[in-house]
């Protein structure tokens, strides 16, 4: 009779960019523990992101928003999950509320970082050195090692698994035609769930000019349109994508650019978008949860910093190219700009994306 896999269950972040660098730890726990069982609780949203990620076994949706307390909810969601046995659970939030379920749900060993007064829900507690855990990868990572192991973690980058049918589907509910745009694979290729949808008529540019944190992260609309039209002149076609809050934006760039793009945000689920930006040939994008998506997708990045630090959560891809003006007054981490003037932002000029994207 085999011995049961150690099962896993991880409480997840609440964040789009978050979620895809925690892969990163997911591929750690199953080099620790080759034939691991790991289940992810998380917003409803991310689970297509899960889907997407080989190691995780199952999202298990998370009811309860981000900030509701509901003790309630809790202690009933914790009873339910006792039902799975878990051996570890590792919680990635650093708030107290975030260990409750793990511990209504008996998990044996509970991994997290302390704070919040979260000693006793936590059972396997680590400290948490900014100095030396200076990224949020790190961090998340480190929770998968032995509290014993060198610091600051080495770790893989996240690969988000894409199938030729994912993308074909996403082709057919958009009406991107396959005679204009895709070369269709050979049926073994289909089959299989191999290979990859190519363009063949011209090079596709994806611009994702949203970020859910304020507008001291936001390119400036004109500068993603002068990018817009030159590669429009250059015989690209331009992507937008974004969510239902950045549709404003980008029809703004849509009308700047005189109309040229092809305008996805606030029609599609972050499943239609992850497989959509999985058809791009490259990607210029504020610092946001795309970001991390078209990072994770291999995907030639361009990536915009304001009041955000690179340092601290940059695109998990070693060809990413990042421009930051390394302003004396950022990072700010400041929603608007305090001073008014968005230099950080501004001051990158479209001429720089330009030669970044040509390099």
């Amino acid at each position: 009779m085999s011995a049961q896999p150690y099962k896993i269950l991880v409480v997840g972040p609440s964040w789009v960019g978050d979620m895809v660098m925690a892969q990163s730890l997911f591929i750690t726990l199953k080099q620790q523990h080759p034939d691991c069982q790991i289940d992810v609780l998380a917003p409803a949203w991310s689970l297509p992101l899960l889907e997407r990620m080989p190691e995780v076994h199952k999202g298990l949706t998370m009811p309860l928003g981000h900030g509701q307390f509901d003790l309630r909810g809790r202690i009933r969601i914790g009873r339910q999950l006792q039902s799975h046995h878990y051996d570890q659970a590792i919680v990635l939030p650093n708030s107290w509320k975030s260990a409750l379920i793990p511990f209504f749900a008996h998990v044996p060993k509970r991994t997290g970082f302390l704070g919040e007064l979260r000693r006793g829900l936590l059972n396997d507690v680590r400290t948490l050195d900014k100095t030396v855990l200076t990224m949020t990868v790190q961090r998340f990572v480190a929770l998968g090692l032995p509290d014993e192991a060198p610091q600051p973690p080495t770790y893989e980058v996240p690969k988000l698994m894409i199938t030729t049918e994912q993308q074909l589907n996403v082709c057919r509910k958009f009406e991107i035609t396959g005679a204009d745009l895709i070369e269709i694979p050979p049926p073994s290729a289909l089959l299989e769930g191999t290979g990859e949808l190519r363009p063949i008529v011209s090079k596709i540019l994806a611009l994702c000019p949203g970020a859910e944190y304020g507008p001291a992260k936001r390119w400036p609309s004109e500068h993603y349109a002068a990018v817009a039209r030159q590669q429009e002149e250059q015989g690209w076609q331009v992507w937008l994508f974004g969510s239902d809050k950045d549709k404003a934006v980008a029809e703004q760039i849509n009308d700047l650019s005189g109309g040229i793009c092809r305008n996805f945000a606030g029609i599609t689920s972050l499943a239609d978008a992850v497989d959509l930006l999985s058809l791009a040939d490259a990607v210029v994008s504020n610092d946001s949860g795309l970001m991390h998506v078209a990072a994770a997708l291999d995907k030639k990045l361009i990536a915009v910093y304001g009041s955000s630090d690179p340092g601290f959560t940059p695109p998990l891809h070693p060809k990413a190219e990042i421009l930051d003006l390394h302003l004396d007054c950022s990072p700010c981490f400041k929603r608007e700009c305090p001073l008014g003037h968005t230099r950080c932002l501004t001051e990158i000029r479209p001429e720089q994306v330009l030669a970044a994207l040509d390099a």
